[in-house]
C-alpha cells in the first residue's frame, strides 16, 4: 500500500510541473500577443499624425495665385455749386486670392476682392512661381460674390475639381491662399457643415480651416488636391477669424463661370495685343527695308504676354495680311480683329527678314503685359 502511494506521488510530481509549465507558456503567450496588440495600437496612431499631404498641396499651389486690385472710394464730398457736386476720391489696394480654373487665362474669385467704384477695375495678378501679369476682369456674378478674370499668359497649370457628391462633414481640408500679403500660405482644417438646396446639392460649405484677409477667392481643396470651394468669408464678431469660414461649392463656381465667360466673350471683340506705326509706302518700304514693295502696318511694339507676342509675332515686324484681307492701314487690321471673339484664332501674315510668315494668334481679352519677379540681392 505504502509502495502504490509513493509510486503515485513519484508520478504526480511531474505531471504537476508539466501542467504549471503549460500554464505559464500560455499566460506568457497570452502576454505576448497583447503587447503587440499594444505596440500596434501606438503605433498606428503615431503613422497617421505623421502622414503628410505635402503631394496634394503641391498639386493645387501652382493654380491658386494672389490678387492686388486698386480700389477707388469716394473719401469726400464737396459742393462746388447749387447744381455740383466734386468726388474726391481715395485710391487704395485690396488683397486676395484666386483660382487658376482653365489653361485659357481664366481665374475665379471674389467679387468683393476687385469690386470698385464705377466698375473701374484695375487687378493685377501674382502667379505661384512668382510671375506678375496685369488682369482683365471679365465679368461678375453678384449674388454668388464671384468674379471671373482673365490673364493673356502661358504655361499656366489650372485647378482640378472634385466632384461635390463625395464632400462629407468630417473631411480634411484646405485653404490656400494669400492672406494679409505674406505670400501664398496654407491652413488645414474639416468640413464642419454643409449646406443643401431643395434638390440635396451643396450651397455652402462651412470650414474651420482659418480663413484670413487675403484669403478670400482662393481655393478650398481636399486631401487629394482637388477644389472643392472657393473661399469666400468668415463669420466673426470681432474681424478676425474665428473658427467658422464659409466656401462657394466649385459646382457652383464653375457652373456661374461657364455662363459669365459666355456672355464676357459674346461682349467683346477679340484684342491682338500690337501698336502699329505708318502703313509702308514705296517710299518707307524702300527706306526701310531696300526694296519698294512691301505693302503693310510695321510693327513698333506688342504687349508683353499678349496675343500677338505669344504667337511670335515681334517689333519690326510687318503685318501684311489679316485672314484673307491685305493690309493697307491700320483699319483692316481693326475690322478683322473686331469682328472676331477672345479665344478665337486668326491667321497673321507678317514679312520678317525678306521672308514671310503666316502666323496663327488666338485673341485675348484687353490689354495684357507681364513684369517677371523681381531679383533680391543679399
Amino acid at each position: 500500500m505504502n509502495r502504490t502511494v509513493k509510486i503515485i506521488q513519484f508520478i504526480s510530481w511531474p505531471a504537476a510541473c508539466g501542467v504549471l509549465v503549460a500554464i505559464v507558456i500560455l499566460q506568457y503567450s497570452q502576454l505576448e500577443q497583447l503587447g503587440h496588440r499594444i505596440e500596434q495600437s501606438n503605433i498606428e496612431p503615431l503613422s497617421q499624425a505623421n502622414t503628410s499631404f505635402a503631394v496634394a498641396i503641391s498639386k493645387a499651389a501652382p493654380s491658386v495665385v494672389g490678387i492686388t486690385a486698386t480700389r477707388f472710394d469716394v473719401e469726400s464730398v464737396e459742393r462746388a455749386a447749387d447744381d455740383q457736386l466734386n468726388f474726391h476720391l481715395e485710391e487704395r489696394n485690396s488683397l486676395g486670392s484666386g483660382v487658376i480654373v482653365s489653361s485659357n487665362g481664366f481665374i475665379l474669385t471674389n467679387l468683393h476682392v476687385v469690386d470698385n467704384l464705377f466698375d473701374l477695375f484695375d487687378t493685377e495678378v501674382t502667379l505661384n512661381d512668382g510671375r506678375r501679369v496685369p488682369a482683365t476682369v471679365v465679368a461678375w456674378d453678384k449674388l454668388n460674390d464671384l468674379a471671373v478674370l482673365h490673364i493673356n499668359m502661358n504655361d499656366l497649370t489650372p485647378i482640378e475639381t472634385s466632384s461635390m457628391q463625395d464632400l462629407k462633414v468630417g473631411d480634411v481640408v484646405f485653404a490656400i491662399g494669400y492672406p494679409r500679403n505674406i505670400g501664398q500660405s496654407v491652413s488645414q482644417g474639416i468640413i464642419s457643415a454643409l449646406t443643401n438646396n431643395p434638390d440635396a446639392t451643396v450651397s455652402i460649405i462651412q470650414t474651420d480651416a482659418a480663413i484670413n484677409p487675403g484669403n478670400s477667392g482662393g481655393a478650398l481643396i481636399n486631401s487629394e488636391g482637388k477644389l472643392i470651394g472657393i473661399n469666400s468669408s468668415i463669420f466673426s464678431e470681432s474681424g478676425n477669424f474665428e473658427g467658422i469660414g464659409f466656401a462657394t461649392p466649385a459646382s457652383i463656381a464653375l457652373t456661374s463661370m461657364e455662363e459669365l465667360v459666355a456672355q464676357a466673350i459674346e461682349a467683346n471683340s477679340g484684342y491682338l495685343g500690337v501698336l502699329t506705326g505708318e502703313a509702308l509706302n514705296e517710299k518707307s518700304s524702300q527706306l526701310f527695308f531696300g526694296v519698294n514693295h512691301i505693302r503693310g502696318m510695321l510693327v513698333e511694339s506688342v504687349d508683353d504676354g499678349g496675343a500677338a507676342e505669344r504667337a511670335g509675332i515681334r517689333p519690326g515686324d510687318v503685318i501684311t495680311q489679316v485672314e484673307n484681307t491685305q493690309v493697307v492701314d491700320a483699319q483692316n487690321i481693326l475690322m478683322e480683329v473686331r469682328n472676331k471673339k477672345p479665344g478665337d484664332t486668326v491667321n497673321v501674315q507678317v514679312y520678317r527678314n525678306s521672308q514671310t510668315f503666316n502666323l496663327p494668334v488666338t485673341l485675348g481679352f484687353g490689354e495684357a503685359r507681364i513684369i517677371e519677379p523681381q531679383s533680391t540681392s543679399n
